[in-house]
């Protein structure tokens, strides 16, 4: 990771870190090391929306860009309309993060950046020179967004169905596009938390309080619900019952049936070190192959393009299905398991029910110095882990690309032993690496 990009953009509280300031700055390097002739810019729903998408569009413009301003939507329609139009695009969200965080993803062609990219953007963001140009860009407002969005879904050939959904739209990104789209298919969709108002974004919704959505599946006896993050890229289910299935059991939905149909491309599926050792462990006994790659969606991404891999994913419910857009899109997910699951009139729970997931255990560790995980004494008690659990379990100690936090996970069919690694790495890292 660099100084401002992390594992997803630029990410920070608002006003604080990620300024008005930077914001511009970053504009300035989108025009000086990249030099596209137009940028498109979305946001999600936060309060700081407005001052960031203005700071960066005059930063840009003033190296003579113009600017297509979007409004709020959805990162996936920004990937999307920056890929067809081979132009650069910019998002500004913080994700699952709180209304107080927010954040910049920069998409080069509809991919995100790379780090040896980032890196020069980082280069004039701390050296300059913010020099003007000669002839400023300008800015214009525009709906073509999302309508190249909604003629993606027109191509798929979707069919109305009477199945019930619910979904949580957790008052960010999507609200609108999704309702549109649920609408014009499922006319028994229930939306919920789709009144943004700035500060309620992710707040006891969405993705990352999946409590909601599986108690309104149970109260409106629904078939299935979705719930979405803040920008929409990401998604999980809860099945009929209100069990919540994350990303892992869905990318195992899809490898099988993508196999079965052939779009499986070398019988492969790219997940990262996170995936649950359970489900690796079903995909071996059912024919697939995997790679494992660092915690961050662009590593799944570039995995994915580097070897011509169909489907990858992160277990937090971040997929590529790379078959029909080249980017991560909670929506797309949610009708492509729909797809499946009217193709084989089947529930959702009856093709997973077989897999047996491993107990898994996450830390999330505050006010740690993360080079505390350089310190020899930590590095052997990890490696001690590692061989106590054997090959099919999961040791990960890493610091976060988005929060201020070193996270410990593990996972082993034996909780207890999971329990007692997981206290022996939490009190390691906590009396070496505790700021004062």
């Amino acid at each position: 990771m660099g100084k401002y990009f992390g594992t997803d953009g630029i990410r920070g509280v608002a006003f604080e870190k990620l300024t008005a300031e930077l914001a511009f700055k970053v504009g300035v390097a989108i025009g000086q090391v990249i030099k596209p002739k137009t940028i498109v810019i979305g946001t999600d729903t936060r309060k700081s929306k407005d001052m960031l998408a203005y700071s960066l569009s005059a930063g840009v413009m003033s190296q003579g860009v113009d600017v297509l301003f979007a409004g709020v939507v959805s990162t996936p329609m920004i990937a999307y309309y920056s890929e067809i139009h081979q132009t650069i695009g910019v998002m500004i969200t913080a994700s699952h993060n709180p209304y107080m965080d927010n954040g910049i993803k920069v998409f080069n062609k509809g991919y995100k950046t790379v780090d040896a990219l980032e890196l020069e953007l980082e280069h004039v963001i701390d050296h300059g020179p913010f020099t003007p140009s000669a002839v400023f860009g300008k800015l214009t407002l525009t709906e073509d967004v999302r309508k190249a969005y909604l003629d993606f879904y027109e191509g798929l050939g979707l069919k109305p169905s009477t199945l019930k959904i619910v979904y949580d739209s957790a008052n960010g990104a999507n609200y609108e596009i999704a309702k549109t789209i649920f609408d014009r298919y499922y006319p028994n969709a229930i939306q919920y938390n789709n009144t943004p108002d700035g500060y309620n974004i992710n707040v006891s919704c969405g993705s990352t309080h999946m409590d909601y959505i599986s108690q309104k599946v149970v109260e409106q006896q629904a078939d299935i619900g979705f719930a979405y993050d803040g920008d929409g890229d990401r998604c999980l289910v809860s099945d009929s019952n209100g069990k919540l299935i994350d990303g892992d059991l869905l990318m195992y939905v899809f490898a099988t049936y993508m196999k079965e149909k052939g779009l499986l491309n070398k019988n492969h599926l790219v997940v990262t070190k996170m995936s649950n050792p359970g489900m690796l462990k079903e995909l071996k006994n059912q024919g697939i192959t995997f790679s494992l790659t660092d915690v961050g969606d662009k590593y799944v991404f570039k995995e994915m393009n580097d070897y011509g891999y169909s489907l990858g994913g992160e277990a937090s419910g971040h997929i590529i299905l790379n078959h029909l857009m080249h980017s991560g899109d909670g929506l797309l997910v949610s009708l492509y398991l729909l797809k499946i699951l009217e193709e084989k009139q089947i529930k959702l729970e009856d093709l997973i029910n077989h897999i047996e997931l491993y107990p898994l255990t996450l830390v999330n560790l505050k006010n740690i110095d993360k080079k505390v995980l350089e310190k020899t004494v930590v590095k052997a008690l990890i490696e001690e882990v590692k061989q106590t659990l054997g090959e099919d379990s999961l040791v990960l100690i890493r610091p976060s690309g988005t929060e201020p936090l070193v996270r410990v996970t593990i996972s082993h069919p034996n909780t207890a032993l999971v329990n007692d690694c997981v206290d022996k790495l939490v009190d390691l890292i906590k009396k070496e690496g505790t700021l004062s």
